[in-house]
């Protein structure tokens, strides 16, 4: 094909509130360099970090919950999930579904039309496995809020899935960040995991990666969304807060927290953990600081995992579950890319059950 000059794209210009992101008709439309492949963006998911990483959340100044507005102090040095400083303008977006339209040297030129979708994290190929040598799509590099990205070919995973480019935009971050922390947790057969906020995108899809692995699962979420949670496969779903979690748990033993909620609940989900249990964490949504009582953690021989930087075959996983049919995707609404600021809004507020996504 012939590139174009330019293309459409939602730029954020800075750290802050919704107005950050600029619609631009005429912005410069990337070229692959070697090793990279251009890809027509057919759909862009959205999730946390986009939000997190424009409000500038990330910074240790910030302990308030994610709220998608502007805060009073964002520190300069550390406003990203990486702790390093944003590069801005930025064009966003870690969720593409598209094709590749043009590749760079070094690249087969066979993979001209193919159907990708792509891995959000950046590796040095000298040294994959090195998390300190990572990046994140949409963050350390451009990403898909736009017609056209580029990409390392590394990065774009082909994909074969009647399924359209919007469904397939809602899995890349929500489920492997889920699958990631559910293969750092060692979830199997044998556990019960209980989800926090269920009805969200990396929730939902604890939900059914959990189930894929046989275990049983607990959801947390609004009473509104039960219906909703139930089709992803939940065992049994309980109300978001609960005045008595261990009580409304009856006679479940829970061995695995899997958490990306955090919050003034957060002491409750560590004391039902059953003794040697399991807590990971990708995520902190309703606020980063909690109340911790080491007695609880040490005396219940607990373990506790972070997990954001996945392995590199975790995505290459969740392609063959996506192509086999073994998890479906929770699209909750799309967007024209122009509306990205309603589309966030909606995310932000958190009213829907699964995955917002915009198409250029």
């Amino acid at each position: 094909m012939t590139r174009p000059e330019t293309m459409k794209a939602m730029v954020t210009m800075g750290h802050g509130d919704l107005d950050q992101m600029v619609w631009h008709d005429a912005w410069p439309c990337p070229s692959p360099k070697p090793g990279e492949v251009l890809i027509r963006v057919g759909a862009c998911g959205l999730n946390n970090t986009d939000v997190n990483t424009r409000s500038g959340w990330y910074s240790k100044t910030v302990s308030d919950a994610t709220t998608g507005g502007a805060f009073e102090d964002v520190g300069a040095d550390d406003p990203t999930w990486g702790g390093a400083p944003l590069v801005f303008p930025r064009i966003q977006g870690a969720d593409v579904c598209g094709r590749i339209v043009d590749v760079g040297a070094g690249v087969d030129q066979s993979r001209i039309g193919e159907r990708v979708i792509t891995d959000g994290w950046l590796r040095d190929p000298a040294d994959p496995l090195n998390k300190d040598k990572t990046g994140y799509f949409g963050s350390e590099r451009d990403g898909g809020f736009a017609e056209y990205t580029t990409t390392p070919a590394q990065n774009a995973i082909a994909v074969h899935s009647s399924l359209s480019d919007a469904e397939l935009a809602t899995f890349s971050c929500s489920y492997s960040t889920a699958e990631g922390m559910l293969t750092r947790a060692k979830v199997t057969e044998a556990d019960t995991v209980l989800v926090p906020g269920a009805s969200g995108g990396v929730g939902g899809a604890l939900v059914q990666l959990a189930k894929r692995r046989n275990a049983r699962v607990v959801a947390l979420a609004s009473e509104t969304k039960h219906e909703d949670v139930a089709r992803l496969g939940a065992d049994l779903i309980l109300p978001r807060t609960p005045d008595d979690l261990r009580k409304s748990l009856g006679d479940e033993k829970i061995t695995v927290v899997a958490d990306v909620v955090g919050g003034p609940c957060w002491p409750k989900l560590i004391s039902i953990l059953e003794r040697g249990g399991r807590y990971t964490c990708s995520g902190a949504i309703a606020g980063p600081m909690v109340e911790f009582d080491l007695r609880t953690f040490y005396l219940r021989d607990l373990t506790f995992t972070g997990s954001t930087v996945i392995d590199p075959e975790v995505m290459q996983n969740l392609v063959r579950y996506i192509e086999a049919g073994e998890v479906k995707p929770a699209l909750a609404a799309t967007y024209p890319l122009s509306q990205l600021h309603e589309a966030q809004t909606a995310f932000i507020a958190k009213k829907h059950t699964g995955n917002i996504v915009v198409i250029p």
